[in-house]
Formats: structure tokens, sequence, C-alpha cells
């Protein structure tokens, strides 16, 4: 397994990083007159310093709620923050390429387009199960990337740890796992490994179980040199002020009663959408969603439309012919749902 560092773009490796002033002093001080901000705070206008651009406090918050030393933490504007950065670190344009599983989230394609980075994509068996040795043959000597998301966005189901583990150990590169949905599932992911897989990122979110989707936060979990320079790649105020302060008060609540109904909702609804005679098969989800093959996808989605309920129709993915993506709503939300299906 080649040492990850040895992978990152040389002019990556030589950046010099913006610094801002407060980058040069730790401690709390009294008068700030070095970034050139309005010095008036008051309630009309309560945010105007900068925020800390290494997200201290948010980041001790999360090692405590995570079980993860701080300087292993990355936080980015969303996911797509750190997927992005991992293109422009580790490959170089037209020359280097990265490996997908496909039907999955649509960002590490986009991310790649946007780098100028080939991606290549390896279909998930008609069950949506995992191939490792066909997704490792798919790489050669310029594949510096391999993307897994599970759970599997789409499909809702996640791969046995024994094939993840194969594809970080065998894979000569940098391993994303995206384990977004990670709270919805009887698996307990990575993250207590990650110590063990030095070529491994993985990826988190506040937006999901947490219900922080309106403040942009993901999270990254890495080796400290990793996490170092996706750290100096990054702009330097990522992470706005509020979202950090609301995200830290948000940290204290207890999730665990949404997710357990959330979970038992996904039964729930699993199980009246398979007796709905348009519903010709529901994937069975670690996830907050479900994939449903149905009769006229198109059709139903636009009978939900104009009742008020949106789904996602994913019948143009690889593999996803007929399916919509449903996500675990209410339970109000979700006997709306199955009273609107019952009625097509």
């Amino acid at each position: 397994m080649t040492d990850p560092i040895l992978l990152v773009r040389k002019n990556i490796l030589e950046l010099s990083p913006y610094s801002t002033a407060r980058d040069e002093y730790d401690g709390p001080l009294g008068i700030y007159l070095d970034a050139n901000e309005n010095p008036y705070d008051n309630p009309q206008s309560p945010y105007n310093r900068y925020p800390d651009p290494h997200q201290r406090l948010l980041k001790q918050r999360l090692s405590q709620v995570k079980q993860i030393p701080s300087n292993q933490i990355f936080i980015g504007k969303g996911s797509d923050e750190p997927i992005d950065l991992v293109f422009r670190v580790f490959c170089e344009p037209r020359q280097d390429n990265a490996v997908s599983i496909t039907p999955t989230y649509g960002m590490y394609k986009v991310a790649a387009a946007i780098n100028d980075v080939e991606m290549r994509e390896v279909r998930l068996r008609e069950d949506f199960s995992l191939d490792a040795e066909v997704l490792l043959a798919a790489a050669d000597k310029h594949t510096k990337l391999l993307f897994l998301c599970s759970p599997n966005n789409p499909t809702g189901n996640s791969f046995p740890a024994e094939e993840i583990e194969q594809v970080v150990r065998q894979f000569n590169g940098v391993v994303v796992l995206d384990e977004a949905y990670i709270d919805f599932s009887e698996r307990s992911g990575f993250l207590s490994r990650l110590a063990e897989f030095p070529n491994l990122i993985i990826l988190q979110t506040l937006s999901k179980a947490w219900g922080m989707a309106g403040l942009r936060i993901g999270l990254a979990f890495a080796r400290e040199d990793i996490i170092g320079i996706l750290s100096r790649v990054k702009y330097p105020y990522n992470i706005n002020g509020f979202a950090q302060q609301i995200a830290l008060e948000q940290l204290d609540k207890n999730i665990k009663t949404q997710v357990s109904e959330i979970r038992s909702q996904r039964k729930w609804v699993e199980e009246q959408l398979a007796a709905i005679p348009v519903v010709k098969h529901v994937h069975p989800s670690d996830a907050n969603f479900l994939l449903v093959r149905v009769n006229n996808p198109k059709e139903i989605y636009n009978q939900l439309i104009e009742r008020g309920i949106i789904v996602r129709d994913r019948s143009g993915m690889p593999g996803c012919a007929g399916c919509l993506r449903i996500t675990i709503g209410t339970p109000e939300e979700n006997r709306r749902l199955i009273d609107v299906f019952e009625k097509i």
C-alpha cells in the first residue's frame, strides 16, 4: 500500500496556504485591528467578525461526539467540499483517474468532471451488491482515488465490512468511504477503525440524522497529515460563524429518538408500499430512504407532484430503471404518501 502523502500533487505539497493574522496567535484578545472588519457589534449586525477558520470549538465538540481526535477532523461546506478537495489534492488533471461504483451519489462524478479527472464507474450487481474484485480491477497505475458509499445512495444498502476492508487494504491509492447515512444503519461503520487504514478517508455529515442540512456542514476523518493537507487547500473561512455556533448547540441534543422513529417508519412504509399493486419491488434499505421500483415511474412521480408530494425519480440511473427514491418523512407525511399511492 502506497503512503497517501506520496500521492499528493507536487504543487499542493509546495503550496503556501493563505493565512490570516489570527493564525499567528492562540488565545483571547480584546481589540481586533487585523482583518479590516467593521468594528461595530450590535443587535442589527452581530456578525461583524470573521469566523474561526479552523473551527476549533466545533472540532472539539465533534471529537467528543465521534471519539476521534480533533486533528483528524476536517469540516467542510457539506460533504461536497471534501469530495472536491480530494480531487484537487491527489489527482493531476487529464493524467490521473478515479474509480467509483454505480449507481451511487452523483457528486463524485461531477467533482471529477469539474477537476478534469476521468471517473471509471463499475456497475454493482443486479441486487446492488458489491464485487470487490471487479472494482479493484478497474484501477491502474494512474488511479489515485476510489469512492464507496455505504449505505449507498440511491440504493440504500450497506456493503459487508469484510468487502469494504478488502477494497481499502488492496487498493493502492486513497479510498473515500462515504458514510452519510450510517446513523440509520444497524452497522457501526468504519470510524472506530480509522487508525487501521492509513489510506482511508471517511465522510460523514450533520445534514441527515443530525437535522442540520440548512447549515451545510460535512465531515471528513483521516490521518492527521491528510487532514492537514485538506485544511491547507480549503478556502480560509469556509464555515461561517452562524453555522459553527448553531452546530455547537445542536450537537448537544440527543438524536436517538428521532433516528429510531425514522427506522421504524422506514419499515412501516416499506410494508405498506409492498402491498400496493403499482409497486413492483421495494429494495431493502439501511438509510433514511427507500428505492422503490414501480410501474410507470414518470406518471406516478407527476401524480405525486400534483398532490403536493415530491420524491426523486432515479429511473435514469444504471440499474435503477423504474425506480423512485422516497425519503422517510414524519409519520403524518408517510401516511399521506401511502394514501396517495393507494389512490394511484
